[in-house]
């Protein structure tokens, strides 16, 4: 009982199941991608929260070569917003991707998502799923499950990097992100070493770790968005979105140090 009551906490979006179609089936084709917008105020974040010493290679590789981009959301219920799935962080992220680029880059962001899985669940689903996708970069969103059932972090630390390896195994560039903040349950659960551990993986395979956690204190501590709250919604559920997908779809250009060239603006 009392992890379902964390885990209903620290979960901001609800409880829709992810598709395993892709985010932009349902969207018509535009003929030509529009100028990226202005970054709102309320994502603003400081350069070092949305950058990384590591590289995404396959990722650089593909774009230059005018392949498709396939990148691959591995995530929770987080992942997504009930009845709003154009609004989820992958779909927003997508969105701004082929802001981003030329007009004649193909990007396909899916989503599968490992509910209530800790990082060793998930990480034996790696390999059949890889033959499955066949992504550029996969995006490993893990850690939330593993510190509501209080798994020992060095087990943890040892299931992210098997589940790293499997993927990049597989071929893909791969970007960790760690858990959700939520003032509400950060005294509740021992969120630290599992954020320490995720970081010790992502140094010792030279991969990016996209600090989520950190993203989202900062955004609540400067107070552009209320994460304690009792009262959030929907909305506000989209806005955190918004800027995760935004503040992600930059995290990728910079990994993979993309150029002008590159850069549709």
């Amino acid at each position: 009982m009392k992890a379902k009551v964390l885990l209903s906490l620290i979960l901001l979006c609800g409880n829709l199941a992810a598709p395993s179609a892709r985010a932009d089936d349902a969207a018509p084709a535009a003929p030509a991608a529009p100028a990226a917008p202005a970054v709102p105020p309320a994502c603003e974040l400081p350069s070092y929260l949305l950058s990384s010493e590591s590289q995404l290679p396959k990722v650089a590789d593909a774009v230059k070569a005018g392949k498709p981009l396939e990148i691959l959301v591995i995530g929770s219920r987080s992942t997504t917003i009930p009845a709003s799935e154009d609004a989820s962080y992958p779909a927003r992220m997508q969105a701004i991707l082929k802001d981003k680029l030329p007009p004649s880059e193909a990007v396909h962001v899916s989503v599968e998502i490992q509910s209530k899985r800790t990082a060793e669940e998930a990480a034996t689903t790696f390999v059949k799923l890889m033959e499955a996708k066949k992504p550029t970069l996969v995006i490993w969103q893990t850690g939330t499950v593993d510190a509501i059932r209080a798994i020992d972090p060095g087990d943890f630390r040892g299931a992210v990097t098997e589940g790293v390896a499997a993927l990049q195994n597989a071929g893909a560039d791969v970007v960790l992100m760690n858990l959700q903040y939520s003032p509400r349950t950060e005294t509740m659960i021992s969120v630290p070493p599992y954020l320490d551990n995720m970081r010790v993986v992502a140094q010792e395979h030279d991969i990016p770790l996209f600090d989520r956690f950190a993203i989202m204190r900062q955004w609540n501590d400067q107070g552009q968005f209320d994460l304690f709250s009792p009262s959030r919604g929907p909305e506000l559920a989209k806005q955190v979105h918004d800027c995760l997908g935004r503040a992600l779809a930059q995290f990728v250009f910079d990994a993979a140090h993309l150029g002008p060239a590159q850069q549709q603006n």
